[in-house]
Parts: C-alpha cells; sequence; structure tokens
C-alpha cells in the first residue's frame, strides 16, 4: 500500500472512531467536533481517559498499536461504568466495534478522576501483561533485538551458538512494513508453526534516522533479500513469499559499502583495487588441502590443537599417485600455520579457485562473466541517486535490482530482457540506470563454508535490521552434552583488541545491588 492509500485509511479510520465515540466526547463534557479532528481527538480521548497524552504515540506505532487499541476499547468501556468481562470481551472480539452500540443505545455516565488501579487481581495481572508486552514490543521492534548465529560462516569471529543484542539504533530503526503481525515473533508462531503476520497491508520503506552509517567491515544483521528459494541457485527462480521485514534474519561482514569498486583477487577482498585491511578481531578461514604420512590425524586432535572445529576429511588423491590425502575445510592463517608444522602434515595448501573458472553456483551465474568463490569482479556496487552504465556484460549483475529490489518491491512492474546485445527494459532500450537506494556486499569470514552475497547478490538498504553490539550468552553445542562459554558472555562484538568477557562487572554489580537491598532492608527493620 502506498502512503496515499494510507493516508486515505487513516482518515477512514478517524471517521469510523469519531461517528462511535463523539456522544462519549460530550458526556465527558467535550465539544462533539472534537472527535472529529485527526489526532488533536486521540489527544482528547486520552484525557478522557484520564491516561498521558504520550499514549497517543503508542496509537501511530505499528505493531505496539495493535496492542495499544486494544487497550484503548477497554479503557473507554471503563471510563463509562461498563467493567463486566461481557464488555471487555465483546470490544475485543468486535475490533471495537461494540463502541458503536454503547455510544448510540446505552446511558454514558462518565466516570471523571476514575482510578486506573484495577479492581481484581485477573485485572491488575491483565494490565500487567499487556503493558509488559507493549515495552518489550517497543524496545525489540525499535532499540535492540536479540539474535542467536545459526550457522559458521563467521566461526572464529562469531560462533555458532552465541547469542547476540542486535542495535536497531546504529542504523536506525526501521519502521515495520508488515504491521499486522504477532509481537516479539518473527515470521513463524512457534509450536503451532503458522505465519505470524499477515502478507497485506504493506507499510511503505520508512528508516528513523540513527547515529551511524553502514562502514566497510561492519558486522550487520539483515533479512536475507532471496528468501524464499526455490530452484536454488538459479536468480529467475527467486520467489518473494515473505514480505520484507519477515524474510529470515541472516548475519555477515559488509566488506564494500554503496559507491564502492569490489572485487576479490586469489580470495582476498579488493575496493577500487586495493585489498581491504580487516580489523584484528576479524579471523577469516579458508580451505586447506595437504598431503600427510599413512598416519591417521584424529579430528579430536585437530579441534584440541589447532581449534579447526569444520569438517576434516581423508582420502587418497587419484590425480596424486594415491596419496594420502587431509582435507580441512576451514582453518585461521594461524592455525594453518600451526597444523604446517605437525610431523604428519607434508605439504598444505590454500584452496583457491582459479581466476577464468566459472562456478555457476556464484553470483550473477553467468559464464561470461565467470565468477567463483575466490576471484570475483569487479562490480561497482550500486549507490543511491547513482547513473550507471548498463550493457550486455553487466546487466546480469544489476537485472535483479532493477527488477525486484527496485521493481516488484516497491510496486513497480520492470521487465528486464536481452535482444542480441541490447537491453531492454519494459520494452525499450536501457543504457543508464540511475538506483533509488544503496547496496551493500556481505560475506562470512569463513570464506569457503558461508552462503553470502557470493551466492545471491547485493543487499538493499532496506533489508538491513541492525549492528550487533555484543554477546550476551554463548552455547557451545559441538559435544555431547551442551556448554557455557563462560568467556565469550558479555563480550563486545566491535572495538580494538580481542574480545573481553565483562560477565565479572555484571556479577559484582548484582552482588552490589542485592547486598545494598538486603542492607537497606535490615536498616528499616531496625
Amino acid at each position: 500500500m502506498s502512503w496515499t492509500g494510507w493516508l486515505i485509511f487513516f482518515l477512514v479510520l478517524q471517521v469510523v472512531h469519531a461517528l462511535g465515540t463523539w456522544k462519549m466526547y460530550v458526556a465527558a463534557g467535550r465539544k462533539a467536533w472534537e472527535a472529529f479532528v485527526p489526532v488533536y481527538n486521540a489527544v482528547i480521548f486520552m484525557k478522557i481517559l484520564n491516561r498521558p497524552w504520550w499514549y497517543v504515540f503508542l496509537l501511530f506505532l505499528p505493531v505496539v498499536n495493535l496492542i495499544m487499541f486494544i487497550v484503548v476499547w477497554v479503557e473507554a468501556l471503563r471510563s463509562f461504568g461498563y467493567n463486566k468481562a461481557k464488555d471487555t470481551v465483546l470490544v475485543i472480539v468486535t475490533l471495537g466495534l461494540y463502541l458503536y452500540f454503547i455510544n448510540y443505545t446505552q446511558p454514558l455516565n462518565y466516570i471523571e478522576n476514575r482510578s486506573l488501579h484495577p479492581r481484581t487481581s485477573a485485572g491488575e495481572w491483565t494490565s500487567s501483561i499487556l503493558f509488559a508486552v507493549i515495552a518489550a514490543t517497543i524496545v525489540h521492534t525499535y532499540v535492540m533485538q536479540p539474535f542467536i548465529i545459526p550457522s559458521p560462516s563467521l566461526e572464529k569471529t562469531l560462533l555458532t551458538g552465541d547469542f547476540l543484542f542486535v542495535s536497531k539504533m546504529h542504523y536506525g530503526p526501521r519502521i515495520p512494513m508488515t504491521p499486522v503481525a504477532l509481537p516479539m515473533v518473527h515470521d513463524t508462531i512457534p509450536v503451532l508453526h503458522v505465519k505470524s503476520y499477515l502478507e497485506t497491508p504493506q507499510i511503505p520503506y520508512t528508516r528513523i534516522p540513527g547515529f551511524s552509517k553502514i562502514k566497510r567491515n561492519d558486522i550487520v544483521v539483515f533479512n536475507w533479500p532471496a528468501d524464499t528459494l526455490y530452484g536454488f541457485p538459479s536468480i529467475d527462480n527467486l520467489h518473494h513469499d515473505k514480505p520484507i521485514d519477515k524474510k529470515s534474519n541472516y548475519v555477515k561482514r559488509c566488506v564494500a559499502i554503496a559507491g564502492d569498486l569490489f572485487s576479490i583477487v586469489d580470495g582476498k577482498v579488493h575496493i577500487d583495487g586495493q585489498p581491504t585491511v580487516l580489523p584484528e578481531r576479524a579471523r577469516l578461514q579458508h580451505t586447506y588441502k595437504s598431503v600427510t604420512t599413512p598416519q591417521p590425524i584424529d579430528p579430536a586432535m585437530l579441534k584440541k590443537e589447532y581449534d579447526i572445529t569444520d569438517a576434516v576429511g581423508h582420502y587418497y588423491d587419484t590425480e596424486n599417485d594415491n596419496a594420502p590425502t587431509l582435507a580441512v575445510s576451514a582453518a585461521t592463517v594461524e592455525a594453518a600455520a600451526a597444523l604446517q608444522a605437525n610431523p604428519n602434515i607434508l605439504d598444505l595448501n590454500k584452496r583457491i579457485d582459479k581466476k577464468g573458472s566459472w562456478d555457476p553456483a556464484i553470483f550473477p551465474y553467468d559464464s561470461k562473466i565467470a565468477n567463483n568463490n575466490d576471484n570475483f569482479g569487479p562490480v561497482l556496487i550500486p549507490q543511491k541517486d547513482a547513473t550507471v552504465e548498463i550493457n550486455y556484460n553487466n546487466i546480469g549483475y544489476y537485472k535483479r535490482i532493477i527488477e525486484v529490489y527496485e521493481g516488484s518491491e516497491m510496486n513497480i512492474i520492470n521487465t528486464i530482457s536481452v535482444n542480441g546485445k541490447s537491453v531492454l527494459l519494459n520494452g525499450k532500450p536501457l543504457n543508464a540506470y540511475t538506483f533509488k537506494q544503496n547496496y551493500y556486499w556481505l560475506m562470512g569470514d569463513n570464506r569457503h563454508n558461508s552462503y553470502d552475497s557470493r551466492g545471491w547478490g547485493f543487499v538493499p538498504e532496506n533489508h538491513v535490521v541492525g549492528k550487533p553490539v555484543f554477546v550476551w550468552m554463548s552455547m557451545d553445542w559441538s559435544g555431547s552434552f551442551p556448554s557455557l562459554r563462560f568467556d565469550r558472555m558479555f563480550t563486545t562484538v566491535n572495538g580494538s583488541g580481542q574480545p573481553t568477557s565483562y560477565l565479572w562487572i555484571l556479577i559484582v554489580g548484582l552482588l552490589g545491588y542485592f547486598g545494598y537491598k538486603k542492607f537497606i532492608k535490615k536498616k528499616s527493620n531496625k
């Protein structure tokens, strides 16, 4: 739905509210016309309900307002003496329309300075739960969201089983595009395994300004642009069954920002032709292969002595006289150097996909471009309001942006076709294109065990969720029994130097708090 559609919908709601409540305004000593003035009527209605004026803001926060509507309906009934359970159930079941029945057919005796304290314990519990859910929804949607690392794509930098808090404030909170949804649930209701939202209506993409921009090498949480996939990996078979903000959450490192000329040369990321310098905390991993002695190498030993946790394999290399060979799917440079010193390792080599060797699973799946995991591009990362020349050779990179990210997801019908070596947009020649938003390139630090932008392409700005700020808990599920990684609890995700746990500060703070409370209690008892 466009902003014009939402404005019309908003005005219709104002009329529905006014027609169903104007007599209540009059009974409370206000003027009937006040019920018909948008926004102002909400301020006045809060006064009638004996609630603070700032509740009005909650009525306009998507997702939160669904709960607030229920609160306001029930409060309106109670302000005129309708406190029975029957009234509460009817106003909720009828989505507030029960107020019409009260407004036009029942006596309206306004209770001025009504006590806001619930009359029963059940009412008190209900009120407390509702406002707790409202507060939690505001924090979850606009301030900070919990997230768990589900895969090893950032392994050694962030570990599988790390529980993160993701800041929405850094890049700016994104207004939920799916306004009718269950609070604090992503795309599926737990246990029931059904969708937690209605696909329509949709709010146009809007982001409240944050206090920082996405920078190169930031770790970013985003909605996976390719969700949901059918016929993987063909880009033409990508279907969009979910709204943007309900697509699966992914976390990767932003290796290139809008305006960068991005390339990968022999496994190293380059920006504008120069290799990038990663922060100290980034721990890249690559795949290695080694000829070994006949002595078997124990994977448990690799984990204990070299911190190699991804899969390893032993085989006899038929292309090398059946030499016993060890394949290590992921190891850091430090681990590889230490492993090289093992007497059973005869020749350790990093696996690099050669330039010109086409991998059909790598974006944009075009043999004439011939990208692979370790040699990619160069390609210009699209920047808002920047114009890029479009031709037969590079349209593969930008086709999806023009058709989908700046087409169907923005309610525009765009179709790209190629006639010989001419590129057509909606049947007309396309020689240049001006982008409507910024795009980013995100990759995992576990370079050969990460499904990232090399697999699906650019990440649009409207898919960005937030920035991980710290690990509050970390679970190791690799052993027979899950265990806590205490050294990772309450560590920051960003910053200089190696991660440091601040768990001891939390423990000292909690002990001090409870000790102080106990001291005050003893003092008051005396």
